[in-house]
């Protein structure tokens, strides 16, 4: 086997992203502190064609080098915007009629491999805080809870790997034909 160059990734360029069918799938960062999170989210959302990514609370803001130093510019393909609060954002997304999922362990969360991911719904799913996860407030405005299945001895994994784990599967189970 042979590495492929980056000219032979057929790679799109930002116009492209832009006019592309997206995922119906809109990310809220609740109030994440690490830039670097940050980052990796917009560069993982940027991988999955997401819809939108919304930054909540204490979450940081493009532009900013410690983001740019993760996301390498998809701070400029993913649409986003800031919400001073999650919650206000929620309520909106479930008026605009997203099913809304809290990543977080919850009492009766469905595992992230047995939920059920419909065709033609749009969803939005939220990632939260380092320390605190997803605020209670939020989790109670929910539709449903997931949680990705871990059997070490930790039981948390950082956020930026629970959005790429959590994306690719809302990303295969939408896309799929």
């Amino acid at each position: 086997m042979r590495k492929l160059k980056n000219s032979e990734l057929n790679r799109i360029n930002i116009t492209e992203f832009k006019n592309s069918p997206k995922t119906p799938l809109v990310v809220v960062l609740d109030n994440i502190r690490s830039l670097n999170n940050i980052g990796s989210v917009f560069r993982t959302s940027d991988a999955f064609l997401i819809e939108q990514i919304i930054l909540c609370g204490i979450t940081a803001k493009p532009p900013h080098k410690d983001i740019h130093k993760t996301a390498l510019g998809a701070t400029d393909s993913v649409t986003w915007e800031y919400a001073k609060s999650t919650i206000e954002a929620v309520n909106r997304l479930k008026n605009e009629g997203y099913v809304i999922i809290s990543v977080e362990q919850t009492e009766n969360a469905s595992m992230l491999q047995d939920f059920n991911i419909k065709q033609n719904q749009k969803y939005a799913v939220i990632f939260g805080n380092e320390v605190k996860g997803v605020q209670q407030e939020v989790v109670d405005l929910s539709d449903n809870c997931i949680e990705i299945p871990q059997f070490g001895t930790k039981h948390s994994l950082n956020i930026s790997v629970s959005a790429g784990i959590v994306l690719w599967e809302f990303f295969r189970k939408l896309k799929s034909n």
